[in-house]
């Protein structure tokens, strides 16, 4: 069967720099030569200013839209292309993965050019402003000195906010989307479960497991299967799963895979096993729970100071749990103490904290309507 795809087959591409001066880290450490893989969707117009960022989530990479040459579709492909919420007719669409991840871009897995050998937890910590400040090495690379917009969800939406806070000459618009401006202690409480599954999986050999062929895949697969349920709401799951068993009529009285929400959480856990690096979860989580906007600066208000010009679209879900509505509101009122154009909207939602990405028919409205009033706003050239 021939798949057509509007977007077609998209080719990861890949940008290598701080070969010669290191890139300093928040931890004091600095990394080098970094690799970063990206794809870019759409046509960059003559002024090179309708060009947007998205960030992607945890388990996210570099492939956002279109078929891969494997044909995997991207994972925001709803939202990007020809006349989605982020039209590639209109826009220049740039998504890297994240340094620390595991689909192209350096991290623990890579080779560390002083040994030979992959970093595993030789690999530096990292936070989320070291993400972004690689992702603007990116940036300058391509050529682009501002973004008509950076857009994300989850710890895409932390790096958007670190966008508006290290780089806000460098951005007209801001999505953040069902994310927070810090880590709660119950956020990084499920991370620290998640990340002690994987200490506990025997394979995982304080991360040096790269050699040996068995990899930490059991405790990976718990983790990830802790953190899904949190990307879900009770009403979800009751709607997609309720009480309902998987492959028998009755109860089997032992200890075997019964219910249809356990199969789920089994089939998710090793899936996730085929695409994702141990290291990599570990570092990434790390790295979320670090996160805090406000950090250095006093206050939220006062880490915002210098992004009054930024216009914001900040969106939260009724039912989400991971990041709760307060979570937004807490931005959308230092953003509108500091003079910010922010628009907020708090959606109704059954889908839980992954309706960002499934809430397609609201989303494409909203962020279609956000980005033309920016173009007009700003009087973008498009293609």
């Amino acid at each position: 069967m021939t798949i057509h795809h509007p977007l077609g087959i998209v080719a990861r591409q890949y940008f290598t720099f701080a070969q010669d001066e290191p890139m300093p880290l928040d931890s004091g450490e600095t990394l080098g030569p970094i690799t970063l893989a990206y794809e870019t969707y759409g046509t960059l117009n003559a002024a090179r200013s309708n060009a947007i960022l998205i960030c992607h989530a945890l388990s996210g990479d570099a492939h956002a839209a279109g078929l891969s040459p494997d044909g995997k579709i991207g994972w925001w492909d709803d939202c990007i292309g020809p006349g989605k919420a982020f039209d590639t007719n209109k826009y220049f669409v740039v998504c890297s993965n994240v340094i620390g991840g595991c689909q192209g871009s350096t991290g623990p897995s890579s080779i560390n050019p002083r040994t030979g050998k992959p970093y595993a937890l030789g690999f530096p910590v990292i936070t989320i402003a070291d993400m972004v400040r690689a992702q603007r090495h990116l940036i300058d690379y391509l050529g682009i000195e501002k973004l008509l917009a950076v857009a994300g969800g989850s710890m895409g939406g932390m790096q958007v906010l670190q966008w508006t806070v290290s780089y806000p000459e460098r951005v007209r618009a801001a999505l953040p989307l069902a994310t927070t401006a810090r880590h709660s202690p119950m956020l990084i409480a499920f991370s620290e479960v998640g990340r002690q599954a994987i200490f506990a999986d025997p394979n995982w050999r304080d991360g040096n497991y790269y050699d040996d062929g068995a990899r930490p895949n059991t405790g990976l697969a718990l983790a990830r299967m802790i953190g899904h349920i949190t990307y879900l709401s009770e009403e979800s799951m009751h709607q997609k799963f309720g009480r309902r068993l998987q492959g028998r009529e009755n109860y089997g009285y032992d200890f075997c895979t019964e219910f249809a929400v356990e199969s789920y959480l089994h089939y998710k856990g090793n899936r996730f096993t085929e695409r994702f690096d141990a290291n990599s979860y570990l570092y990434i989580t790390k790295a979320m729970d670090y996160f805090d906007l406000a950090n250095g600066h006093g206050s939220l208000t006062q880490a915002f100071a210098r992004s009054a010009a930024i216009m914001y679209l900040v969106v939260s879900f009724t039912s989400d749990w991971l990041y709760p509505s307060y979570h937004s509101k807490e931005l959308v009122s230092a953003l509108t103490a500091i003079g910010a154009d922010v628009t907020y909207c708090n959606l109704q939602s059954t889908w839980g904290h992954d309706a960002f990405l499934l809430e397609v028919e609201t989303m494409t409205r909203l962020i279609a309507d956000f980005l033309d009033r920016v173009v007009a706003h700003h009087r973008i050239p498009l293609p």
